[in-house]
């Protein structure tokens, strides 16, 4: 059954890291094509995430990617509607736009740096839910509860950070429907 959210998914394959971020992204594309997600593709500067790219559209999933004018999709890919804007600004304004929520998985500090840019680019209006799988991203649940949990009334409506997809989902899809 489709529903109408559209994530937009933050995350990266290249760089150090956690070797089996390809296996999550690939993992997540097809969970989310399966509950119907529109996934919506920032390319950053280590590129796209074609494995998660590849999974969604394998289990019949709809992606769009934001990119620049430059950006030319990987042959191993085809078939999925870009759009192109000339600055980064305008990329992560239009991915905002699109998006009911961000998503980030473990990956890049190039991933997670345009997931924020895109968070503030929407004036921190929307939610944000983070696949902690291996730990990545321990440090911003510590934030959360110390830092921003004080400044930001409504914080555990606007962050989500689980271990697993099946939970993340069932977090972030509450915090959806009361939107």
């Amino acid at each position: 059954m489709k529903n109408s959210y559209a994530l937009a998914i933050f995350a990266s394959d290249k760089g150090p890291g956690d070797a089996g971020r390809s296996s999550i992204m690939s993992e997540t594309g097809t969970f989310l094509a399966k509950k119907g997600v529109r996934i919506i593709c920032l390319v950053n500067q280590s590129g796209l995430s074609v494995p998660l790219v590849k999974s969604a559209r394998a289990a019949g999933g709809e992606v769009l990617v934001i990119a620049d004018d430059k950006f030319v999709m990987p042959p191993a890919i085809s078939g999925i509607d870009v759009e192109r804007f000339a600055t980064l600004a305008e990329r992560r304004q239009r991915v905002g736009e699109l998006s009911n929520a961000l998503l980030g998985l473990p990956g890049s500090l190039d991933s997670v740096t345009n997931l924020y840019e895109t968070w503030v680019a929407t004036g921190g209006q929307k939610p944000v839910a983070l696949l902690n799988r291996h730990r990545a991203y321990e440090v911003l649940r510590g934030f959360a509860a110390d830092i921003y949990g004080y400044t930001v009334s409504d914080w555990e409506r606007r962050l989500q950070i689980s271990e697993n997809l099946d939970e993340l989902w069932n977090k972030l899809t509450k915090v959806l429907a009361t939107s």
